[in-house]
């Protein structure tokens, strides 16, 4: 079983920037694929960006530009860098994983417990 935690939400501006963290435990972290998730209020679950074991990434296209997917394998870390933050962007985000890729169209097998990103406009 993995175990997930996030940190780093938070309220910020709009056109502000916030960064999210995940470690992970549990099982060898360098064969998981890593991801966010987020849920706004009365929305469904939405892919934001995933990376895999290659370090291959992907995106959203709602967050493309603006948003930074990383991996630490030797801290067992996944990062989000958020920047130009939009009214739009707030969400409970949740760290993912799955054995090797995270898909944006598959519920991934590993969900963290999630944070609160609020962006006041």
């Amino acid at each position: 079983q993995v175990q997930l935690v996030e940190s780093g939400g938070g309220l910020v501006q709009d056109g502000g920037s916030l960064g999210l963290s995940c470690v992970a435990s549990g099982r060898t972290f360098y064969t998981l694929g890593m991801g966010w998730f987020r849920q706004a209020p009365g929305k469904e679950r939405e892919f934001v960006a995933a990376i895999d074991y290659t370090f291959s990434t992907d995106y959203a296209d709602s967050v493309k530009g603006r948003f930074t997917i990383s991996r630490n394998n030797e801290k067992n870390t996944t990062y989000l860098q958020m920047n130009s933050l939009r009214p739009e962007d707030t969400a409970v985000y949740y760290c993912v994983g799955r054995e090797l890729v995270v898909f944006s169209t598959e519920s991934p097998k590993y969900w963290g417990q999630g944070t609160q990103v609020t962006v006041s406009s």
